[in-house]
């Protein structure tokens, strides 16, 4: 027999009261006098019902340290916030060695203290070119024609606030450089930069913490500041913070990635691509009641344009002075740099084939050598040319001796003279 629900049981207390018999309401409400009597019983003397046991506090005696807790929260905190059960529930565990779940404090706490007031939230419209929302999504089991089968890739969807104009960049890898290659990706396909663009509290986007108090990664917040955008970490365990992705994110996972075929990456790129097009055309923006090409377009003029060239991507940092030889330590490796930085700091960057060093100032990519070399010492003979400067002196020309060795060393070996090197060696004299 289904249980009788609170209609039911006023029901019966109302026809008791109105001096129906017992059998006339079971007969009624279709269940036994049984059901009936025990319900009345319950009505008249206010008896617990025998079927529930005793919350897990309370086999413990824990139900008055629970309630002065409660009380001295709810005092210290005010009205405007309720007391966490999440908090209460690890005080019981490290204080009192406590051993059930957490819902089982919650559903104590609700039946003493009952439900917490409830808080709306205020619902705004961002305005055209204020801000991005990103987010991943993993996606297990694609045909890629990859020899080894279906792979594991990772969509990074990056949605316009205004218009919802959206960007869904592909990457095997969620790694830091994946994360810069993805951005430079979504940014080049939504034509613009927004002011801000808010991200959820992974590590290749804050180093530690969380939301308003994270502290941004070192590579990220570089990144950020040579396009120009603000990083906004939402809180942990918010995710309607940036409900506009992550509604995106679920309604990729419905569409067939899975099974489809696609020729490689950039076949599934391709296909991504021109179904989004199409999508952004059917769409209808709320906050314009246009569609989300019209609304993009319209949004477009409000963001910030794209360098004429975006940043390569990197996963490592370094701020380091110019030394008097106009190098710079990083890797382990000295690189030499325009001698007018002598003594100034640039920005090194480790890139996935390069090593760039950057103007901190204007982001200019000032020299870039190939990384992990074997050779510990890479010059660029042309940073050491140029005029002298207000600070720095341009360095000496080179000598007769330098220049001699610079010939011998641009000639093949089987077609150097015998003169030549007497002719050095006269010039070392």
């Amino acid at each position: 027999m289904a249980k009788l629900t609170k209609e039911q049981i006023v029901t019966i207390e109302v026809l008791h009261q109105r001096g129906q018999s017992q059998s006339q309401t079971a007969r009624l409400l279709g269940v036994s006098e049984g059901t009936v009597r025990y319900h009345l019983r319950r009505a008249r003397g206010a008896v617990a019902d025998g079927r529930q046991k005793p919350s897990r506090i309370e086999q413990l005696g824990l139900d008055q340290v629970v309630a002065h807790w409660w009380q001295a929260q709810v005092e210290s905190l005010g009205d405007d916030r309720p007391p966490s059960v999440q908090v209460l529930y690890d005080f019981l565990r490290a204080a009192h060695g406590f051993d059930g779940s957490y819902k089982s404090v919650r559903k104590f706490v609700r039946a003493r203290f009952g439900r917490p007031r409830v808080r709306p939230f205020r619902r705004i419209e961002t305005p055209p070119g204020a801000q991005t929302q990103s987010d991943w999504g993993e996606f297990r089991r694609v045909d890629l024609g990859d020899p080894d089968g279906p792979a594991t890739v990772y969509a990074f969807v990056m949605v316009l606030s205004h218009s919802r104009k959206e960007a869904v960049v592909w990457s095997r890898s969620t790694d830091q450089l994946a994360w810069h290659h993805v951005h430079n990706e979504a940014y080049r396909r939504l034509g613009g930069v927004a002011a801000v663009n808010r991200i959820d509290n992974l590590k290749t986007g804050v180093a530690r913490g969380c939301g308003a108090w994270g502290q941004v990664n070192a590579q990220y917040r570089t990144y950020a500041r040579t396009l120009g955008f603000h990083v906004d970490a939402c809180e942990v365990r918010c995710p309607e913070q940036k409900g506009k992705t992550e509604r995106r994110v679920g309604v990729w996972r419905r569409l067939p990635v899975t099974t489809r075929s696609f020729d490689g990456l950039p076949g599934l790129q391709a296909w991504t691509d021109a179904t989004l097009e199409a999508d952004a055309a059917r769409r209808i923006c709320p906050a314009t009641g246009l569609s989300v090409a019209a609304s993009w377009a319209a949004e477009q003029p409000r963001l910030r344009p794209l360098p004429a060239s975006l940043p390569e991507p990197f996963d490592l940092i370094k701020t380091a002075s110019v030394h008097k030889d106009c190098s710079v330590r990083f890797e382990g490796r000295s690189y030499i740099v325009p001698f007018t930085y002598v003594g100034r700091e640039v920005e090194v960057r480790g890139c996935s084939n390069c090593v760039q060093v950057v103007d901190p100032l204007t982001a200019a990519v000032l020299v870039s050598y190939p990384r992990h070399t074997p050779e510990r010492i890479l010059i660029d003979p042309s940073c050491y040319e140029g005029r002298s400067t207000d600070h720095v002196v341009a360095p000496k020309p080179l000598g007769r001796m330098a220049r001699r060795l610079q010939e011998i060393a641009a000639m093949p070996v089987e077609r150097r003279p015998v003169d030549l090197y007497a002719a050095l060696a006269e010039v070392a004299r």
